[in-house]
């Protein structure tokens, strides 16, 4: 049987240093959703990776004394290990300097060169090394970049240009006709109003300055710039080629996802989709420009000081900890922020207390009450009805939040569940029914509720905290982690082992 297929990327690090626990929250939404997908039975591929070339980077390398390919490999070595460590799912890793990206990469630009989307001029303007982007006098702010804050540098050189406006009516007849294309749709209403109506100025795609990156076929003295480079990683890495593509690629592609930050939305839904229109390509379904985690509500940067790393805070805190704070803390459209302090909160609130607790609760009370072995009998009451409604309706809740990229909420739903959970046990008071004998079926029942809503519950969490979720399984004694409902009617053989152990703030 053919599985439906789903194709997930994130933006590829930029690797001009480490990333921040900021830039790995694509990686860990984008991870959440191919987990998903792949439970729903989906053949999925999520790609992630590194942006390895340009004048920063060149830069970067000689003030540490390396060449610039000794050096991305470091960082990107860096760059996979932080995704390991923080169990990101990915399927393939692509690296700009991949010599087949490479080489696909100066045939796309060829063939726009020759199809007359791509000619020879002259750029003057004002460029920001560290963002490399070329902006205006009337886009700078307080005369610097507007988007890190540095200073800007006068430059003129010669340069080749990608003619966007060509395609800037078609680009906004299909945004318009498909309304799902940006989201959130603010998103959309800025490119339109703010870049293309006003029309789209042609895009230096080349660079004469630097040496670091893909060489023009037949101008060896430019290298092929960012935009084409590093944005055509999504079709280079499975298997697009001018000359003709993989099965994988006719598969695939259109991607269904692109998980960015709204910082670079602009790349992503105007250069890109123009690009791929130049190809005769199909655009992809969806783009999310997802907010950021802040720290203390000011965006991180190592000219501020005020970065926090993954691998710090995992250590500290736990990988599902981190993933768990991360993903609840970002709304669709709004940008969440990071202290310790607020982390430490919402571990001992959601996961000791509300996650934990219950879990380490029903499982002692089983072994307890019954020797760890809890079946299903007709012994309910009314009072068990809300509480089975809601596990009963949790995996629909949870699908259509995810399905509208709406991550914190779908995690607010199954918390519901598990919140509903611990006030059933001060409802039912299982050890006041463990003191009668007649109430033994009905004790039985209730705490074969609570595995239930646990079992349910670690099912539509585990894209979220898949380690956890496994410990669960496995305290739980159940090897199947994707059903609806519980066949065989029974729990036996339990184990309970705290998940999560309360943290004191003062000790952090």
């Amino acid at each position: 049987m053919n599985k439906e297929k789903y194709y997930i990327t994130t933006a590829i690090v930029y690797t001009s240093g480490k990333p921040h626990i900021g830039n790995m929250y694509d990686s860990i939404l984008s991870d959440v959703i191919a987990r998903y997908k792949r439970n729903k039975g989906f053949d999925v591929i999520f790609q992630t990776g590194t942006d390895e070339h340009g004048e920063k980077i060149e830069l970067k390398a000689k003030e540490l004394g390396k060449n610039p390919q000794e050096y991305v490999d470091e960082v990107a070595f860096e760059v996979k290990r932080l995704c390991d460590q923080m169990n990101i799912s990915y399927d393939k890793f692509v690296r700009t300097t991949d010599k087949h990206h490479e080489e696909v990469v100066s045939k796309i630009f060829d063939k726009l060169y020759n199809q007359g989307d791509i000619y020879l001029g002259e750029y003057k303007g004002l460029y920001c090394t560290p963002c490399e982007s070329f902006f205006t006098e009337s886009q700078l702010v307080d005369g610097k970049c507007p988007d890190c804050g540095r200073e800007v540098k006068e430059t003129c050189e010669e340069a080749y240009f990608f003619k966007l406006d060509k395609y800037a009516d078609k680009l906004v007849e299909y945004m318009e006709s498909h309304p799902d294309f940006i989201v959130p749709v603010s998103r959309k209403n800025e490119m339109i109003n703010n870049f293309i109506k006003p029309g789209l100025q042609d895009l230096c795609v080349t660079r004469t300055s630097f040496k670091w990156g893909v060489p023009v076929s037949f101008n060896q003295k430019h290298v092929i710039y960012v935009w084409i480079d590093a944005l055509a990683n999504y079709i280079t890495n499975i298997g697009y080629d001018v000359d003709g593509s993989t099965e994988e690629f006719n598969k695939f592609w259109p991607a269904d996802l692109h998980v960015i930050g709204k910082d670079i939305v602009r790349f992503h839904v105007i250069y890109w989709p123009i690009m791929l229109m130049a190809l005769g390509l199909e655009l992809p379904r969806q783009v999310y420009g997802h907010p950021w985690l802040l720290f203390q509500n000011d965006k991180m940067s190592k000219s501020k000081g005020n970065i926090m790393y993954s691998d710090d805070l995992v250590n500290e805190f736990g990988v599902d900890a981190i993933r768990y704070y991360a993903l609840k803390e970002v709304s669709f459209a709004n940008d969440g922020n990071v202290t310790k302090d607020l982390i430490v909160e919402r571990y001992n609130a959601d996961l000791a207390n509300t996650l934990g607790n219950l879990v380490n609760r029903t499982i002692s009370m089983a072994n307890k009450y019954f020797d760890g072995k809890v079946q299903f009998n007709n012994s309910s009451e009314e009072v068990d009805n809300e509480l089975i409604g809601m596990v009963n309706s949790l995996e629909d809740k949870v699908g259509k939040n995810i399905d509208i990229l709406n991550i914190s909420e779908a995690l607010t739903d199954i918390f519901d569940v598990l919140r509903r959970s611990n006030k059933y046990i001060d409802e039912t008071s299982p050890w006041l029914l463990a003191k009668e004998e007649s109430s033994r079926n009905r004790l039985e029942l209730v705490l074969y509720n609570l595995l239930e809503s646990i079992r349910v519950v670690a099912c539509e969490l585990s894209p979220f905290i898949p380690s956890t979720c496994e410990e669960i399984f496995r305290q739980l004694n159940i090897s199947d982690k994707v059903s609806k409902y519980n066949e065989d009617n029974i729990y036996q053989n339990m184990e309970n082992v705290p998940l999560f152990v309360r943290i004191q703030k003062e000790e952090k």
